[in-house]
This record gives structure tokens, sequence and C-alpha cells, in this order.
């Protein structure tokens, strides 16, 4: 009798181990893909697929396609742009004004 309760306790320690194994597995083939697909997109253009050449803009590191012509930004250089923009058509505006004054 005991070894019919033995056999069944490694049973089921078995059956365990392999559903954590199961799920490890499934976990890292999950990564995997998502390392694949990082790696082979790494300086892609997301829209057409070609490499992407480097330029600077006022200052602002970017991306463009040399394909599709789309430029791609990082995450706050958008915001880099616009207080830059912000400022110079500020200055623009303020300069006309004085010039408008003098003249």
């Amino acid at each position: 009798m005991t070894d019919l309760w033995e056999e069944r306790k490694k049973a089921l320690e078995n059956l365990y181990f392999r559903k954590l194994e199961e799920e490890k597995i499934s976990q890292l083939r999950e990564v995997s893909k998502e390392r694949l697909i990082r790696e082979c997109c790494h300086d892609r253009c997301p829209k057409c697929g070609e490499p992407l050449q480097k330029l600077v803009f006022r200052d602002v590191p970017m991306d463009q396609c040399p394909d599709c012509g789309g430029v791609w930004l990082g995450p706050k250089d958008l915001q880099l742009l616009a207080e830059k923009d912000h400022r110079t058509w500020f200055e623009r505006w303020f300069q006309a004004e004085e010039d408008r004054r003098a003249g």
C-alpha cells in the first residue's frame, strides 16, 4: 500500500514541476520573441522598415527615413522642439513689434 502512495506522490510532484517548467519555457519564448523583434527593428523605420539615418535639427537629435521621409523623435524630443520653436516664434513676434514701434 505504501508503494502506491509513494508512486502517487512522485507522479504529483513530477506533474507540478512539469507545469512550472512549461510556464518558464513559455515566458522565455515570449521574451525571446520581444528581443528578436527589438533587434530586427532597431534603427529601422517603423513604417517601411528601411534603416534610419541620424540627424540633428535645432540641437535635437532625431531619426529620418530616407525612403518614406518619416521623422522619428525620442520621448522628450517633441517637447524640446516645441519649446525652441515657441521661443523663436515669440522672439520674432516681439522683434516685429519693436520694428513697428521704431519705424
